[in-house]
C-alpha cells in the first residue's frame, strides 16, 4: 500500500521521542531520610535499643527508627530536582504530623 511509511519503518516507535526534541533531563539522585519527631513514642527503637543491649553492647542508649530512600529523578537542573523531592516528600514519603525529614540530591552515579 503507497503512502507514507509507518513508525516502524523510520526506526522509531509511535509516541517515541523525535531527533528533534527538546534536549534530555539530566538524571538525580535523591537520598531522602525520614525520622519521627522527637516528642513521638518510637517503640521499634525502643525495642531495638533493648536487644542490642541484651546482645551485650551495653553502651547503647536510646534508638530512633526511621526510612531511607534513595530516588532517581529526571530534572533540568539542581534546583529542580530539589524541589521535585521537597513536593515528594510532602505528598508521600513523610507524615509532618508525626515525622520529619531532609534530604540531599545530587547527580545521578554511573552503574
Amino acid at each position: 500500500m503507497a503512502g507514507a511509511p509507518d513508525a516502524s519503518a523510520r526506526g522509531t516507535a509511535p509516541g517515541a521521542p523525535s531527533e528533534t526534541a527538546a534536549p534530555t533531563q539530566e538524571t538525580w539522585t535523591a537520598r531522602v531520610r525520614v525520622t519521627l519527631k522527637p516528642v513521638v513514642n518510637d517503640p521499634a527503637g525502643l525495642s531495638i535499643a533493648q536487644a542490642l543491649r541484651q546482645l551485650g553492647f551495653g553502651g547503647v542508649g536510646s534508638v530512633r527508627t526511621g526510612k531511607y530512600f534513595e530516588i532517581e529523578v529526571a530534572a533540568d537542573d539542581l534546583a529542580g530536582a530539589e524541589a521535585m523531592t521537597e513536593r515528594m516528600c510532602r505528598a508521600l514519603l513523610a507524615n509532618p504530623v508525626v515525622e520529619r525529614y531532609a534530604f540531599s540530591v545530587g547527580e545521578a552515579r554511573e552503574a
